[in-house]
């Protein structure tokens, strides 16, 4: 594999790649590099807060107490900011790049809000467990996960009431897409996911009584089903696959979608709904690596920040200035929009979120500062932190350019442009890059990152 190609690959399958690891891949195999982000990613570590000072609170003090409900929820709030910054920077340092990308493209297929620290902390290492895993499995278990069931109103679905909200969702966003189901396949469906509960640990609990043991009408197929049997009539739709390979494409190929390829992958994924095997046909597919898929692709505020850091390490005084930073750019882990999630593509880039972004590598590797003004105006302060009171700081960070120096020792200014730079370079970045100051690294570094090219992957 080229140099390129293999960027484009761990932008895809990952958060970029260090110039020590692009050198140590120089001249290997496509089979070997894919192979080896494969096993790379066979463990499954969880992510994992220490959660003590929260234990003591049980399920009566809860429910009966409003006040102590309310310290729970609050206590937890701080908790799940702690967990934000706590994936963040699984994506920064893990070596299971492939997983953890798999995880965060999961979080955004089965997107699910939660409040509680534990039950989203457990959601959250569900996704990352059968991230590569059985595509039929996965979806079992998200089904019965507590905060699915709550985000989704599946809690609520019962014998003598049936509440359809999970059903449609299933359907329209997690396997089939919408106009591929009747309103009758929701009504019925939603019957076998009746009774669906989980008790305050969050495990799932079957409430017999509220299940309807009737027979019900779905794709054809007529049965005493419960919700296992109308995601296994699901699987065997062909649409099925074709629904999750299209998200598939677009994710980890191009947002301009051929549907020619679409089928081939799609071929594949129905065979046995293996996810790993799927992603490995794809990654060693030739048309991968087609130049018109290197980068083409708008990073995500989260891809843009983890990719920053991993090059130029950055340790954030506060998890406060993370949690700014992703809301300033757009994208809060674990705080999706909606049901359907963040749309992605061209949805990143508006002029106010564009000019952040070209700030942003200077804001937190040269020391400037920008201001954003109510209703999103941008504004760019551009100071150094010593003109002002250390308060008026946008971030407080501490940046690690020794290890981007001991990476780029050796480099030429030309190789950290090629390192950092993966998308066509138009004219006038070309005519603008002529005029940059060659004489320190760091310096060129920020500069680089700030350009408009750099959005890319």
């Amino acid at each position: 594999m080229n140099t390129k190609e293999i960027q484009h690959l761990y932008w895809r399958a990952g958060f970029g790649i260090t110039a020590k690891t692009l050198q140590a891949l120089s001249g290997k195999s496509r089979r070997f590099i894919v192979d080896s982000l494969f096993q790379e990613a066979s463990n499954i570590d969880a992510l994992t807060l220490n959660l003590a000072d929260l234990e003591h609170y049980t399920p009566a003090m809860i429910v009966k107490n409003k006040a102590k409900r309310g310290e729970f929820i609050k206590d937890s709030r701080e908790k799940l900011k702690d967990f934000n910054l706590l994936w963040f920077d699984r994506m920064i340092t893990s070596k299971a790049l492939l997983r953890e990308r798999m995880t965060l493209f999961w979080a955004n297929h089965f997107v699910c809000r939660d409040t509680n620290i534990f039950h989203v902390q457990q959601y959250n290492n569900v996704l990352r467990t059968h991230a590569l895993g059985d595509f039929g499995d996965f979806i079992k278990v998200i089904s019965k996960e507590a905060a699915m069931l709550k985000y989704l109103n599946n809690k609520q679905n019962r014998k003598q009431k049936p509440n359809e909200n999970f059903a449609r969702e299933l359907m329209e966003l997690f396997t089939l897409g919408e106009g591929n189901y009747s309103e009758d396949d929701i009504k019925e469906s939603a019957k076998a996911f009746t009774g669906y509960n989980h008790n305050f640990q969050g495990t799932f609990i079957l409430r017999k009584f509220n299940h309807d043991y009737s027979f019900k009408s779905f794709f054809g197929h007529r049965g005493r089903y419960d919700g296992d049997d109308i995601i296994d009539i699901i699987l065997e739709q062909k649409q099925c696959a074709r629904f999750v390979c299209k998200k598939i494409y677009k994710y980890f190929v191009n947002d301009s979608v051929d549907q020619d390829r679409v089928e081939e992958l799609a071929s594949v994924f129905y065979k046995d709904y293996n996810i790993e095997n799927l992603m490995h046909y794809l990654f060693m597919a030739d048309w991968f690596y087609d130049k018109k898929h290197i980068g083409s692709k708008i990073k995500s505020p989260i891809d843009f920040m983890v990719g920053l850091c991993r090059t130029v390490p950055v340790n954030f005084h506060s998890n406060k200035d993370v949690l700014k930073i992703q809301k300033l750019l757009g994208q809060v882990l674990l705080n999706p929009p909606n049901v359907a999630g963040w749309k992605g593509g061209k949805n990143w880039i508006d002029s106010n979120s564009l000019m952040l972004r070209l700030k942003t590598p200077s804001v937190l590797l040269a020391n400037a500062e920008i201001s954003v003004k109510e209703k999103g105006e941008f504004e760019d302060a551009f100071k150094m932190y010593n003109r002002k009171p250390k308060r008026n700081r946008l971030v407080n960070v501490s940046v690690n350019w020794k290890s981007f120096e001991e990476q780029f020792q050796n480099a030429s200014f030309e190789d950290i442009k090629n390192h950092l730079i993966l998308s066509e370079i138009s004219k006038g970045t070309q005519t603008y890059l002529k005029t940059l100051s060659q004489h320190s690294k760091r310096n060129f570094c920020v500069q680089l990152m700030s350009l408009p090219e750099y959005q890319m992957c």
